[in-house]
Parts: structure tokens; C-alpha cells; sequence
């Protein structure tokens, strides 16, 4: 059975992100298990690099993390949905990204083991009607996936900038329709093209 984790990384609730990622998960099957994480409702402590100590471990930190770790090595799919904040993913997802860091070196957690060969997704939504100027957010996830062996399921892309704009964006919402029909995720680098 596959299980989408949404990860919700707009730093306000029910933004363009939101509804662009809601609109694309009613095409999934009612088989499938879906679990929507807002990262403003279970924030994250800040992320210390102790790669270097010898004397020091990883561990987790907080029941947040825990609740978000937990959802992610749960999940067959894991769908980043964050605005496109400074032509990148917000701080609140980057946070969520850094913690893999520390994740992946956790004994026992067999993070990375676990991640390979399940996918990774992006739904965005960007104040700009170039889709250039989302680029580094489509890198920062694309790398991601090619990092940790997972596959790369492609980033649909919504245009909007007050509350609710993306759902004028007709374009977007026809994507959204059919982005996770694919049984084989997007091997190449384009956003939304489903």
C-alpha cells in the first residue's frame, strides 16, 4: 500500500501550497494512506552540525521530531509542499531537510536504507509567472532524492501570490489532476509536466 506524507512548509495555514498539494492528492486512490504534516504546528528545535565530535551522538530531540521522522520513514512518498520563499524552499522546510542530516547518522535508524528507492515529490506555488525563478527550490529537492537514492517523482508548480490566487491558475489545477497517476515517476529535471 503507498503512503504520501505531506509536508506543509508555508509559514501561514491554508496558502496557495496547500491547496495546489490538496487538489493534486484527491486523485489519489482512496486506498492510498495519506498523512498531512504542517511544519507550523510542529516545529522543529534548530539543527546542530556534530558530525566532527567523537564524543557525541545524534538523537532525537524533541516529540516533534520524532513525530516527523517517524511520518517519514513510515511513507512511500514524500511530498514536499512549500512556497517558493526566496527562490528557494521555506526556512521551515529547509529545517525539515536538515534534520535528514542528523537523521541519517542516527545509530540504529537505517534512514538512508529506508529512504532508497521510495519517492520523493514537490508542490509549489510562486508569486512570478516565470518558472525559472523556481529553479534552486526544484535543485534543493531533485538533489535530495539523487542523494539518498530515492526517485525523483518532479515538482508540480502553481502560480498565486495573495491567499487563494492558485486557484485561478486553470493550468495548475489541470496538472494537479493527474500528478501522482504516474506509476513511474519523472526520471528528468522539468516541474510540474504531468
Amino acid at each position: 500500500m503507498r503512503k504520501f506524507l505531506f509536508i506543509l512548509g508555508s509559514a501561514r495555514n491554508d496558502g496557495n501550497t496547500e491547496h495546489l498539494a490538496r487538489s493534486a492528492a484527491r486523485s489519489l486512490s482512496p486506498s492510498t494512506k495519506q498523512t498531512w504534516i504542517h511544519l507550523l504546528e510542529h516545529r522543529l528545535p534548530l539543527f546542530e552540525d556534530i558530525r566532527h565530535h567523537e564524543s557525541r551522538k545524534y538523537s532525537i530531540a524533541s516529540a516533534s521530531e520524532k513525530l516527523l521522522l517517524d511520518a517519514t520513514l513510515d511513507a512511500t512518498d514524500i511530498v514536499i509542499a512549500s512556497p517558493v520563499y526566496w527562490y528557494s524552499i521555506s526556512a521551515a522546510t529547509k529545517l525539515y531537510l536538515d534534520h535528514w542530516s542528523g537523521w541519517l547518522r542516527t545509530p540504529g535508524l537505517g534512514f538512508e536504507e529506508t529512504l532508497a528507492g521510495r519517492t520523493l515529490w514537490g508542490v509549489t506555488v510562486l508569486a512570478d509567472e516565470q518558472p525559472s525563478v523556481a529553479d534552486p527550490l526544484v535543485g534543493t529537492l531533485r538533489n535530495s532524492a539523487a542523494y539518498l537514492g530515492m526517485r525523483f517523482g518532479g515538482v508540480l508548480l502553481g502560480n498565486g501570490s495573495k491567499p487563494g490566487d492558485v486557484l485561478n491558475d486553470t493550468e495548475a489545477l489541470a496538472r494537479a489532476k493527474t500528478f501522482f497517476a504516474q506509476d513511474t515517476p519523472l526520471a528528468r529535471f522539468p516541474y510540474e509536466t504531468r
